[in-house]
């Protein structure tokens, strides 16, 4: 699956940014893109996308990431809402946890009638 997402470049505390084109299941093992399609510096503003390469790529299917969707909706070269994007704090993930044990207990332990058997004529005991 192809993705468009940004690669970090530049210095220590000097970042600067490629929008490209990369196949997703390569990009954890520095895969090479397929086409870079422009670059963000956040240091200076500057920002410079090839917006029909970018447009081509996703009528090919390739997915832009939230960062990259976000930055496009705010270039104006896609029309949509922007991808709320957060991290999750500990506190709600703990909460989290907690609620989804909850529920496989109580999912897990079903409530059990208890089965009362009455003896038939061959159990009952001679008098």
């Amino acid at each position: 699956m192809l993705t468009i997402r940004l690669t970090r470049k530049g210095k220590k505390n000097q970042p600067f940014f490629r929008v490209v084109v990369i196949d997703k299941r390569r990009s954890a093992k520095g895969g090479r893109p397929s086409e870079i399609l422009g670059y963000v510096d956040p240091l200076t503003k500057r920002k410079s996308l090839e917006k029909d390469r970018i447009l081509h790529w996703i009528k090919m299917g390739a997915q832009p990431s939230a960062t990259v969707h976000n930055l496009l909706v705010a270039e104006k070269i896609i029309d949509a809402p922007k991808i709320k994007k957060f991290s999750v704090s500990k506190k709600s993930k703990a909460a989290a946890a907690k609620v989804v044990a909850d529920a496989a207990a109580g999912a897990a332990a079903p409530a059990v009638e208890p089965v009362v058997e009455t003896p038939t004529e061959l159990e009952k005991p001679a008098t």
